[in-house]
């Protein structure tokens, strides 16, 4: 029905572009922490996990982007001219390679345009239809959702493209059920909620895959231009689809692990291969700088005769090269020293706070929970135990502890009573569950509030933003202009996540051969 969609223009710059030099390899890393020795009797070890993408934007995945718009009757006025001026930002920053749709509902949905590559000539005619816009009728979402995801499924181009869909209401559906909408794709979607009376429940649930729930506030003028320009600075540096991190059992004949108990990722899929125990996590894409920290839980088998060193578990990536074809590329092998001094295992100081953290985010769970059940006092009461699990973490200058420090109290000033609960609350905890799940950035209601997981690339458009909301008509850089400001200011990042994997590769040959001289020489003195 909508295999409209232009075709796809090239890169019109070097950004949109593999760099020289610029290898598959090295757009995704890993890095290990976990204690460096564990008794000689079977011991539980947890291992804590950096997944991260490469902190350049070159050679960026193009985006097709399907913006579900409401224009019910509540969006007139003010809130349709926010809305207005935040599109109006958006098909600034976009580039020739990328390409966008606008579909908008009411009573019925409408797509006014197809998926339009990002000509000059398109950003005009894009413009022309969002100043058009005009404010009638019911909300229905459910309409409009599925006409988004059905223009990204209709799609005739789509090789190596990354596929998403932002939704945004101001009110409650008032025919269907958007959460009822297929998405059999599995397409990111991203949801805004705006003003008090959205329905942050339903646009919550809504946001699936990777994609996160943002709230805007109605106050002001320049919210729903500094949330879009968050989800921008995201899908517009996507530099690694579809990755898979993949834990395995060492191939070395005298590794200690006996199995791997659990590993925990967050809101991410996983499986476990039933024969050789391997487990692999589906992140999905990851935007340029982005990190996703996993927490694995190993055994390790019971070792007897003096102190030697251990592999305890295999490490490695996978995601779709510049051609679309998936590589696997190898990580590491975790090694661990077996000491008959050692009487326990210790939690590194990173590990702790990642703990705290997901405690942290589970008790914002439990105390929402409470609060929908007309139970203020014991969700404030929940937050506070909260702070106070805080002050356990041993590292108090790790900046993580203040962030968290500041959205417990920005949500317990949000629960003062029912009403402002109601208005603000709500939302902001629904935002902060989803970010700490899929450890991406998301508002909470201020943009500028908590930035956690933000990447720098976002820094940079909340400045544009404000730029532009002062003066509309300055000059916006595309997204490929920002990635060739990046470069020229950072050059080495073009190729420091190859080199940095090549070096692994190496040093971690250069032990495996050590390994095996001295076990030859130990063998002859035998």
């Amino acid at each position: 029905m909508f295999n409209d969609d232009e075709k796809p223009m090239a890169p019109a710059s070097n950004a949109g572009r593999p760099a020289v030099g610029f290898s598959d390899a090295g757009k995704a890393s890993v890095k290990a922490e976990h204690s460096k020795e564990a008794p000689l009797a079977a011991s539980t070890i947890s291992v804590l996990l950096d997944v991260s993408s490469s902190s350049s934007t070159v050679g960026r995945a193009p985006l097709d982007l399907v913006v579900v718009l409401d224009v019910s009757g509540s969006m007139r006025g003010p809130r349709l001219e926010q809305l207005k001026s935040a599109m109006q930002f958006v098909i600034k920053k976009l580039s020739p390679m990328d390409r966008l749709s606008i579909v908008t509902f009411s009573n019925k949905s409408d797509r006014p345009c197809a998926l339009r590559a990002m000509s000059e000539a398109a950003k005009s005619d894009l413009k022309g239809i969002i100043d058009g816009l005009v404010a009638r009728g019911g909300t229905n979402i459910e309409a409009g959702l599925e006409t988004g995801l059905h223009v990204l499924a209709d799609r005739q181009f789509t090789e190596s493209r990354t596929a998403n869909v932002l939704v945004m209401s101001d009110g409650e559906q008032n025919h269907g059920d958007a959460r009822q909408v297929a998405n059999p794709h599995g397409v990111p979607v991203y949801s805004l909620a705006f003003g008090a009376d959205a329905d942050m429940k339903l646009l919550s649930d809504l946001a699936t895959n990777g994609g996160t729930f943002n709230p805007v506030p109605d106050s002001g003028n320049t919210g729903m231009l500094a949330v879009f320009s968050q989800l921008m600075a995201g899908l517009l540096t996507v530099i690694v689809q579809d990755l898979h991190l993949i834990l395995s059992k060492p191939t070395s004949p005298d590794d200690d692990l006996d199995k791997i108990i659990k590993v925990a990722p967050g809101d991410f899929n996983q499986e476990t291969d039933a024969q050789s125990g391997t487990v692999t996590v589906k992140f999905g894409d990851l935007f340029s700088g982005e990190v996703r920290k996993v927490v694995v839980d190993l055994l390790l088998v019971q070792a007897t005769g003096s102190d030697y060193e251990a592999d305890m578990l295999e490490v490695a990536v996978s995601y779709p090269d510049s051609k679309g074809v998936r590589q696997k590329f190898r990580g590491q092998t975790l090694h661990i020293t077996r000491s008959g001094a050692a009487t326990s295992v210790r939690a590194t100081p990173n590990l702790v706070a990642e703990n705290a953290r997901r405690q942290h985010a589970q008790s914002i769970g439990a105390a929402r929970e409470l609060a929908d059940g007309d139970d203020l006092e014991q969700a404030r009461d929940k937050l506070v135990e909260a702070q106070n699990a805080l002050e356990d973490v041993l590292d108090q200058a790790n900046p993580l502890v203040a962030i968290l420090r500041t959205e417990l109290q920005q949500l317990l000033d949000r629960m003062e009573s029912p009403e402002l609960y109601k208005a603000e609350g709500k939302a902001y905890a629904l935002a902060a569950e989803l970010s700490h799940a899929r450890q991406r950035f998301a508002s909470r209601g201020d943009v500028e509030g908590v930035r956690l997981f933000a990447t720098p690339r976002m820094d940079a458009y909340l400045k544009q933003a404000k730029e532009f909301a002062e003066n509309p008509d300055a000059p916006v850089p595309n997204a490929d202009e920002d990635a060739e400001e990046e470069a020229k200011a950072n050059p080495i990042a073009l190729v420091a996540g190859s080199l940095a994997f090549y070096i692994r590769t190496a040093v971690e040959a250069l032990q495996a051969i050590e390994k095996i001289v001295t076990a030859t020489a130990a063998a002859g003195n035998a």
